[in-house]
């Protein structure tokens, strides 16, 4: 599938996720009964437009309550997003997936594709979600850690809003700032590097990632076809190799493999269809 395309899919996915298009107009959060459903990709609660609730906001939420109760039905749908879609769910239906994308066609002098450290730092998303996520929300009662200190997509949104009532610009303190700050660092490596808080930062994407290789949709490599070229890895821009790990952790199913292999060795299916192809990579 080329750019296009996945872009077009991104762009209505984002859309039925913030379909309250007056909140935008009047600063107004929805709260219908949709509110209490999760969406897949990160999209924050406090956002004018979002008609569903983010589930790292809720398993936060959920976490750090007074009457704590393990959240099942949020841990659930999540673990049910990611074994049916993997991270597919970041390459397609992810709103701040696509912010990265749009910033990736900024021209920049110099692109990085990858750096020494570079799959180091992207184990950092697995303590973002172990400790700001899971543990610190546990410990102190009522702060969602990543909410409050970390995410973009929430700061985007309480920008919005305060673009629709800029009474809220007085009342923002140095907390917002320090969100601000961090977004701008985001949009600024995003010109840069590739999709830098999906690799690095993402909560969501270090419980999606996992989940790739036993998800229903994954990817399949016919190894009598494959020839071993490399173009596969050489258009990956999560830096992966197709042909090695068709199902590796990172892999945002973006589809630039499967276009680009002159063999037609790569493909996306579903575990019933495809029983007897490889895919336990």
């Amino acid at each position: 599938m080329d750019n296009k395309k996945r872009h077009l899919i991104q762009g209505l996915a984002a859309l039925l996720q913030n379909a309250n298009l007056k909140g935008f107009f009047t600063g107004k959060i929805y709260q219908g009964k949709t509110k209490s459903v999760c969406v897949p990709g990160l999209n924050c609660y406090s956002c004018p437009g979002a008609v569903g609730a983010c589930p790292i906001g809720s398993l936060q939420n959920s976490l750090s309550s007074y009457k704590f109760k393990l959240p099942y039905y949020v841990a659930g749908l999540i673990i049910f997003f990611g074994a049916v879609l993997g991270r597919i769910i970041c390459g397609f239906l992810c709103p701040f997936g696509l912010v990265q994308d749009l910033l990736d066609k900024i021209p920049f002098p110099k692109k990085l594709k990858t750096f020494k450290g570079d799959m180091v730092l992207r184990k950092l998303k697995y303590i973002v979600l172990i400790v700001l996520v899971i543990v610190l929300p546990i410990c102190v009662k009522l702060t969602p850690f990543f909410c409050k200190y970390l995410c973009p997509s929430g700061t985007m949104s309480g920008l919005m809003l305060a673009l629709s009532d800029t009474t809220l610009f007085k009342v923002f303190g140095s907390l917002f700032m320090w969100k601000v700050c961090i977004l701008g660092i985001i949009i600024l490596a995003s010109i840069i590097i590739y999709r830098p808080f999906c690799k690095y930062l993402c909560p969501l994407g270090a419980i999606y990632g996992p989940l790739n290789k036993v998800a229903v949709f994954r990817m399949y490599l016919d190894e009598s076809k494959c020839v071993g070229c490399g173009k596969c890895h050489s258009v990956c821009k999560m830096n992966v190799d197709p042909a090695e790990v068709p199902n590796h952790t990172e892999c945002i199913r973006c589809g630039r493999c499967i276009d680009e292999c002159p063999k037609k060795a790569l493909k996306m299916g579903n575990c019933f269809t495809n029983k007897n192809e490889q895919c336990e990579k």
